[in-house]
């Protein structure tokens, strides 16, 4: 296994709980903040990170860009400059910006400029958004502990911040919906629609290819 300066399994057991515990309680609005990150697909990263203790929130939206409001069709359209991101909401007594921006790294394909497994174009590209020099600081160390683990260029762009859209609601908590949607499997809820995609798409193979056992939130 690789290592990280910072200890990966003391990581990981603050970071990935099951069940009930995942979403603690008792915080103090004051504690709580935000990164705002884009990893391909905002369905998969805001449910990989919505299973992090000490995560309140994820949600998906849109930023980068330079449309107000815009909508999913002209965001995947191209042209906008935005990207699909997540706003991550959490607790910093019980998680840090650090420990997330370490784990996104370890969510993602950072060596692909060009989108994310099937996902392709500019709007699917990763990056980190950050409003001010603590949290860029937070991203480049984790940007350079990743690249030194992994071996290879991360191309990932640590950006400054811009407005962030919230997505149209159908696409928030979209891998634990309900619904029923037509896919090419047929009209199916949206939960297995969104399993099937995560899968057809091949995101945890090709997590697993580059980051082996690091990887905190394969599926299989």
């Amino acid at each position: 296994m690789r290592l990280l300066r910072r200890s990966r399994p003391a990581l990981l057991a603050l970071s990935i709980i099951a069940g009930a515990c995942l979403h603690s309680t008792g915080a103090k609005a004051d504690e709580i903040r935000d990164i705002v990150v884009a990893g391909g697909c905002f369905w998969c990263v805001e449910a990989d990170f919505e299973r992090v203790q000490g995560v309140k929130e994820a949600v998906s939206g849109y930023t980068g860009g330079n449309v107000a409001n815009p909508t999913y069709k002209q965001v995947t359209g191209g042209g906008t400059g935005h990207y699909e991101a997540v706003r991550i909401s959490y607790d910093s007594d019980s998680i840090n910006r650090n420990q997330l921006y370490d784990l996104f790294f370890r969510s993602i394909d950072p060596t692909d400029p060009d989108g994310q497994f099937c996902d392709r174009g500019q709007s699917y590209a990763t990056a980190i958004f950050v409003s001010n020099a603590a949290e860029r600081a937070a991203a480049e160390e984790a940007k350079a502990d990743a690249e030194a683990e992994l071996g290879q260029e991360i191309v990932t762009p640590i950006l400054d911040a811009k407005p962030f859209y919230e997505a149209e609601d159908y696409h928030q908590d979209y891998y634990k919906g309900t619904n029923r949607v037509l896919t090419r499997f047929g009209p199916i809820q949206q939960a297995e629609a969104y399993k099937r995609y995560r899968e057809g798409c091949r995101r945890d193979a090709r997590i697993e290819e580059l980051w082996g056992s690091d990887a905190p939130f394969l599926t299989n």
